[in-house]
């Protein structure tokens, strides 16, 4: 019995220095300096689907990790006479995390959205400028 609390405590400590680590990382994507270059140099409706793109498929790696954290805190919640004295730690870092992953996962889905326009208006731009191309050729 006792061996086995010790190994529940083991996994959710290494569970939760895991965790911990991944926090730092979840803004990430959004703040790299290679994607705000991409961003800030975005010409073309490709390159700013390209970026979109990028923006999309952080928000689905963080929902990813935001769901772990969920189930987690359902763990911690559920089953908090396994760890003790650090259940509501536990519980108050993975809701926390939670937290942080959502508010993440909504930049990068703002950011997708807003280079998805950005796309649109430079294939609109494209179309008028060569429509006056074409009218000031053909005068």
């Amino acid at each position: 019995m006792m061996k086995t609390k010790n190994i529940f405590a083991t996994l959710s400590m290494i569970g939760f220095l895991a965790a911990a680590s991944s926090v730092a990382t979840a803004t990430e994507p959004v703040n790299t300096p290679e994607i705000r270059a991409a961003a800030q140099k975005a010409i073309t409706r490709d390159e700013h689907e390209a970026v979109a793109r990028f923006y999309e498929n952080a928000a689905a790696q963080l929902q990813v990790k935001m769901k772990e954290q969920q189930e987690l805190l359902e763990q911690y919640e559920n089953k908090s006479y396994l760890y003790g004295r650090r259940a509501q730690d536990l519980q108050s870092h993975a809701h926390a995390q939670v937290r942080v992953y959502a508010q993440a996962v909504e930049i990068n889905i703002k950011e997708a959205r807003l280079h998805h326009q950005m796309a649109l208006k430079a294939d609109e731009n494209h179309a008028a400028s060569s429509q006056q191309k074409l009218s000031a050729v053909s005068r």
